[in-house]
């Protein structure tokens, strides 16, 4: 089985726990596609068999998020399983946190939460962090392609929807908006609704696919490998050239059929004669392609 199953983490599950799960009902190698804490649910996708291969591919894609911003105090996780550290009333009113947010659109620096996945030093920041030790972060750029406010409650809270590049720390975010609006914010409840070209409503929780197992149909709701890389161009590889496509070679470009002119830096999913997938090429040279991802 290879492919990918978008999974509705739900809240008490970390991604690992999807995974092993994931393994037990495939009988599968699999691989989750970007981290989701315990307390957040949504979507999660999954790579099973040869689509652990293009895990790294997912994870790069944007993703977007609806959490919750709670006013009037910060943690120190920056969500609401951490412990208060400061106490501040929020004093303004919704043009003011609207005046705030946009602030926060573009292309904007973090510095990475303690209480995260990031490692240094080959160990997590939260495993320091649940030791008392406080480790020093690089700041990060990232890109928060939209921001809005969804329902406000003020001043307790309001729920915004983010569209954002790859690692973004939302819990971040929320606690860096308590400090524009001159008062502390941490994040409360989070949802995860897309990550690259999955979707929450088509995302499948974990009871589900147990009985989707039971009746031997996984395979039904496997996406193929090629869906996750719908956005890349595609090239034909002659069966003529199958020996060295099997064998992970260089092959010329006489062997290739594309509607366009190869260029160097693009990355292509190339197809074999037959229609199997072979894999993700690029140009190794004027006159040969190779493969930087095997996918037979």
């Amino acid at each position: 089985m290879n492919g990918i199953i978008n999974v509705y983490k739900e809240k008490g599950f970390t991604s690992h726990d999807v995974v092993n799960i994931i393994r037990r009902l495939t009988k599968c190698k699999a691989g989750h596609t970007g981290t989701l804490d315990p307390n957040a649910e949504g979507v999660l996708p999954v790579c099973i068999g040869r689509a652990t291969k293009i895990a790294d591919y997912i994870m790069a894609e944007d993703k977007e998020y609806i959490a919750d911003v709670i006013l009037g105090s910060a943690t120190d996780t920056q969500d609401n399983t951490g412990e208060v550290l400061v106490q501040r009333p929020f004093l303004g009113n919704l043009q003011k946190v609207n005046d705030a947010i946009r602030n926060f659109t573009g292309q904007i620096t973090q510095i990475p939460p303690m209480y995260s996945a990031l490692k240094v030093g080959g160990k997590k920041l939260y495993e320091y962090a649940r030791e008392g030790v406080v480790i020093e972060r690089k700041p990060r750029d990232v890109t928060i392609h939209e921001i809005e406010i969804l329902s406000e409650d003020l001043p307790i809270s309001f729920k915004i929807r983010v569209s954002c590049s790859k690692g973004t720390y939302i819990r971040t975010l929320c606690a860096d908006i308590g400090e524009a609006l001159d008062t502390a914010a941490h994040m409360g409840d989070l949802l995860r609704t897309k990550s690259g070209n999955f979707c929450m409503e088509n995302a499948i929780k974990l009871d589900v696919l147990r009985e989707i197992a039971d009746k031997n149909q996984l395979d039904k709701i496997v996406m193929p490998i090629d869906a996750a890389l719908s956005y890349m161009p595609k090239i034909a590889i002659s069966i003529k050239a199958e020996k060295w496509v099997k064998n992970g070679n260089k092959i010329s470009i006489g062997y290739v059929s594309t509607p366009i002119k190869l260029s160097n830096g693009v990355e292509y999913l190339a197809y074999e004669e037959a229609g199997g997938l072979a894999g993700i090429y690029v140009l190794a040279d004027a006159e040969h392609i190779k493969p930087k991802v095997m996918l037979l």
